[in-house]
Order: structure tokens, then C-alpha cells, then sequence
């Protein structure tokens, strides 16, 4: 298919997205969600098809709970496709790519080479393969590539890195981020066993699948010098890959831990800088966020109590959506989605082979 530049097609009186086709990939609850989403923001006004190779997903609510079993196209008003070029051949100005991480960059190739912006869920791929091609595609067609690291959008993180960047705690000198979750728990509606999430050749483990944590080390401060990371697949869990992965990541002047597992009852998602001059500590689960000062009083106290995840989720494509539109900066760009990718990389090769991983300075 030749390489098209597309245009972002809207009426000076329609809502900004009106008019845009776009192309959604995988409709596993991501997919669905963002589907969900794209209507609730844009109502009739935009076409969706979809690309879908599976087609035994059920009709999930925001909770990732079964709806019902039957009726997805019908419910969202979209057309759905057995093939990639087949949905290509429509034409959409923007391609959601929400399917398995392993076959991320296929689908990104393709759909960039037919000149649509992207937005790649995180992670944007499994290896380094084909992104050196894709940012090049990207680039030679001035597309928007964004990937989807909704926590990017999260009130706590948001507040904390201003107060982080503005020197609320002085210089960083540790940090400890934490997540742990039960991975059964994740998708009731399926068999934990054949998720992306527990099958290598998916691009599963816990390393990619909560890479959120290291795209947010490297939001706060940036590429890190040297990982060391020991784990493995120490659960009773039936996957192929690991689901506890404990990570030293060195910087200059400073060293971060990251805790992940697939294992934890119930689940935790915590961050704690501490500085020279004080400390932040973040609590995504009870959404509150405090700073405390040299002397370890409070300076700052937050609590983002009623806060709906979804949110998240249409705050990223509004920004994306903008993005087109403007042709503003994203907040993850496919060069910024890189690093976290590179950072999982190492650690798993660290956890693999024991041995300190050095990290080439960034380009």
C-alpha cells in the first residue's frame, strides 16, 4: 500500500477529533477501553473500525467486568477486520495499536508506512527490533507517534514531579518504587494462563508488563548509568516467564530500587523519593501523595480521594487526539518510549546473566 500523509479532516464548528477515522487494534480490554472512550469524546462524529484477530472477547465495562458476551462491533458501532490490510485499505487517519506487545512493531510498520499517526500502548515493543525503521517512517512523514503511558496524566505523579522539579526536597539521592498485584486477578474474565502478560512469546513477564514504574524513573531523573537486577519466575504461577524482578538502577549522584511482582495480596503501587533536603512519598492505590522537609515536617499534603482511573486513559487521548490536530509535543514520544523499553531490556538481561548492566549514554 502507498505511503499516505494524513490530514487531520475537521469542521472549524465540530468537537476536535471530529471526522478522523481511526483504526483500533486489538479490542482486549485496552482496546475496548480506548473504543469506549473515542465514542464518549466524540460521539458519531468519528468512524472506528477495528483490526481484531481473535474475536471471542466479551463486552467489558471500565471495571473489566463481562458484560456481555456477544454484540462488541454492534455496541460501539464499528466494523471490525480479519487482516491489517484489509482495515489499511480504509484508510484511517490514526491507528490505536492495542494487541499482544510482541506484535506491536508489525502493525506500527505497516500503518506508519500508510502515513497514520499512532498511538502504541506501552510497551512499545518486546525487543529493539524495527524501531530504528519506525522512527524513521515516523519522521520522513511528520506523523504523531505517541505511546500510551497514562500515568503520565496521574494527579499524584503530576503534582510530585512538579514539586520534585521545582527543589520542594533538594537533590535526589534514593528512591524506592514498589508495585506488586496478583496476576489472576488482572482479567477475571479469562484464563490468567494464556495472557499477554504470562507468555513470553507475547512479550509477557513482569518486567514489560509494569514498565510503567521505569518510564516514570525515567520522567523523574532520566537514563540511568549502570542496572543489576535478581528474580525470576518464583511463584507457583503456570507462565513461561518472571514474576518477581528486584532492581538496582545507579545514576549520578543517586540510586533508585524498583520492586515487581505478580504475586501480591492485596496489591501495592508505592514511590518514595528522598532528597537532600526532604522526602516524597506517593501512594497510588490510596491516591495521596505527602512531602515532608529536612526536618521531617509535612510541606505539602495531597489526597486525590474519588479519582476515576478512566481518566487517565481520555486525558491520553485528548492528548493525542491534540496532538494531531497542533502538531504539539506528546508526552511520550516514540525516542521517549525507547528508553523505558531499553531500561526492561537490561534488567531482564541483568536478572539472566547476573552479571551489572552499563548503560550507553542516551543520543
Amino acid at each position: 500500500m502507498g505511503a499516505r500523509q494524513c490530514g487531520y479532516r475537521q469542521a472549524d464548528d465540530a468537537a476536535p477529533g471530529a471526522g478522523v477515522k481511526f483504526l483500533v487494534v486489538g479490542l482486549g480490554g485496552i482496546g475496548q477501553r480506548h473504543t469506549r472512550n473515542l465514542r464518549s469524546l466524540l460521539g458519531d462524529s468519528c468512524d472506528i473500525i477495528a483490526y481484531r484477530v481473535r474475536r471471542d472477547s466479551p463486552i467489558l465495562t471500565d471495571t473489566l467486568q463481562v458484560e456481555t458476551r456477544d454484540g462488541l462491533e454492534e455496541r460501539y458501532a464499528i466494523r471490525s477486520f480479519d487482516r491489517l490490510d484489509q482495515a489499511l485499505a480504509e484508510r484511517p487517519d490514526a491507528v490505536l495499536i492495542c494487541n499482544p506487545s510482541s506484535l506491536h512493531m508489525e502493525v506500527a510498520l505497516e500503518a506508519a508506512r500508510a502515513g497514520c499517526h499512532l498511538l502504541i500502548e506501552k510497551p512499545l515493543s518486546h525487543t529493539l527490533e524495527g524501531i530504528d525503521e519506525l522512527e524513521a517512517v515516523v519522521k520522513s512523514q511528520n506523523l504523531v507517534c505517541m505511546i500510551a503511558y497514562q500515568l503520565r496524566f496521574h494527579p499524584c505523579l503530576t503534582i510530585s514531579h512538579r514539586l520534585f522539579s521545582e527543589g520542594a526536597i533538594g537533590r535526589a539521592i534514593a528512591c524506592r518504587a514498589t508495585i506488586g498485584e496478583y496476576l489472576p486477578g488482572w482479567h477475571r474474565y479469562e484464563d490468567y494462563r494464556t495472557m499477554y502478560a504470562s507468555r513470553r512469546a507475547l512479550g509477557g513477564g513482569v518486567i514489560l508488563s509494569q514498565i510503567h514504574e521505569l518510564d516514570m524513573l525515567y520522567w523523574f531523573f532520566g537514563r540511568p548509568r549502570n542496572i543489576v537486577s535478581m528474580g525470576g519466575h518464583l511463584s507457583d504461577l503456570e507462565i513461561d516467564v518472571e514474576d518477581v524482578a528486584s532492581t538496582l538502577l545507579s545514576y549520578d549522584g543517586m540510586v533508585a530500587h524498583l520492586h515487581q511482582d505478580y504475586v501480591q495480596q492485596p496489591p501495592v503501587r508505592q514511590v518514595e523519593i528522598v532528597g537532600s533536603a526532604g522526602k516524597i512519598s506517593i501512594d497510588l492505590r490510596a491516591l495521596s501523595v505527602e512531602a515532608f522537609g529536612g526536618a521531617g515536617e509535612s510541606i505539602a499534603s495531597y489526597s486525590f480521594e474519588g479519582f476515576e482511573r478512566n481518566k487517565l486513559f481520555v486525558d491520553e487521548l485528548e492528548a493525542f487526539i491534540n496532538a494531531i490536530k497542533t502538531r504539539s509535543a506528546v508526552p511520550v514520544n516514540l525516542s521517549q518510549g525507547r528508553q523505558s523499553l531499553e531500561m526492561a531490556l537490561a534488567i531482564r538481561r541483568s536478572m539472566e546473566t547476573g552479571a551489572i548492566i552499563h548503560m550507553r549514554a542516551s543520543a
